[in-house]
């Protein structure tokens, strides 16, 4: 790995550029992206991909920075690949029904050596002026668990190792400056790191108060061994632990999850009793852990993008984490 290769603190997602669940006018868009530059105490990365918003996020990121004058030798894009912009023949895209809102193109995934060529071609060309130097495989844990049968996870195994070899090509070449891979199912990261040697890798929902499997913090010493700096994400659980109803991005209740809403209760009481905020506790949580050096955050609100990166700076008092483990609501000796 690069010894050149570093991570800020906070890494700004920008699913919301491309109209995820809800479309920002473009002067919101732009102003969510000079919260970030602006408050960014190192130079800024956006984590971006072809699949938000079959491109629009791209091309909402790119637009908003040459409005605000942004040099490209100012700013650093992470483009995560692996899903293709192509012209939209139905009503609405066929990926994630619902999930993104008035598109005018629609994405289709194609994980291979070509096809990742392909897709960080394309995206550099909606990027225009601005190149993503931050490469990695988008949810490859999703396309492996499409899988009919042994002998198809067996080709499609092959296929991510395939793009991973086009990834490391780039890289060599010096058109990149590092490579990763994310996913919400930690082992594909164990199993893609058995064979590439990665500069980073970003976990989801899978490093918060309430989850963290054993088999994930072995993953975490594992990659920490190989040098490999961890970025984690929806470090919210996708929002429940800050009162949404949405857990790891499925709708719960009371009723269907008992479990999860009593910890939370429990947590919220705690938090409390020891003056901490639960957004504080959550972010707090990642840098307990030597291996994870930032966090990804998301915000359709540019008031709160300030906000956000002061979570990062605030002391969780041990006693807190003390309170924590006698509640049984973590399950390993912190502090």
């Amino acid at each position: 790995m690069k010894e050149t290769f570093s991570l800020p603190k906070v890494i700004f997602g920008t699913s919301s550029l491309g109209n995820l669940f809800v479309e920002l006018d473009d002067e919101t868009k732009t102003q969510l992206v000079q919260a970030a530059v602006e408050n960014s105490p190192n130079m800024p990365l956006f984590d971006s991909a072809g699949k938000y918003g079959a491109g629009l996020a791209l091309e909402s990121l790119a637009r908003a920075l040459k409005e605000l004058n942004v040099s490209p030798d100012e700013v650093k894009i992470s483009n995560k690949l692996g899903w293709k912009r192509v012209a939209l023949t139905t009503e609405e895209p066929t990926f994630e029904p619902g999930a993104w809102i008035n598109l005018k193109h629609d994405a289709v995934q194609d994980i291979s050596y070509q096809g990742i060529l392909d897709c960080y071609q394309q995206g550099n060309d909606l990027l225009g002026a601005y190149e993503a130097k931050v490469v990695s495989i988008h949810d490859p844990d999703e396309y492996l668990a499409c899988a009919e049968d042994a002998a198809d996870l067996l080709k499609r195994k092959q296929d991510v190792l395939d793009a991973y070899r086009a990834l490391m090509e780039l890289r060599d070449a010096g058109k990149v400056e590092s490579v990763g891979v994310g996913a919400k199912d930690v082992s594909v990261i164990d199993f893609i790191s058995d064979h590439i040697q990665l500069d980073w890798a970003m976990f989801a929902c899978s490093v918060t108060p309430y989850t963290h499997e054993n088999s994930t913090l072995t993953l975490l010493n594992k990659l920490g061994k190989q040098g490999v700096k961890v970025i984690n994400s929806a470090v919210f659980n996708a929002g429940f632990l800050l009162g949404s109803d949405n857990f790891d991005y499925q709708k719960i209740t009371r009723e269907s999850h008992p479990k999860e809403f009593a910890w939370r209760d429990k947590f919220n009481e705690l938090c409390l009793e020891h003056d901490v905020k639960p957004a504080e506790v959550c972010v707090q949580f990642s840098f307990l852990f030597d291996e994870i050096v930032a966090i990804a955050l998301n915000s359709s609100s540019p008031q709160r993008v300030k906000s956000n990166i002061s979570l990062t700076e605030v002391n969780i008092p041990n006693s807190f984490w003390r309170a924590m483990k006698a509640s049984n609501l973590i399950s390993i000796d912190l502090i």
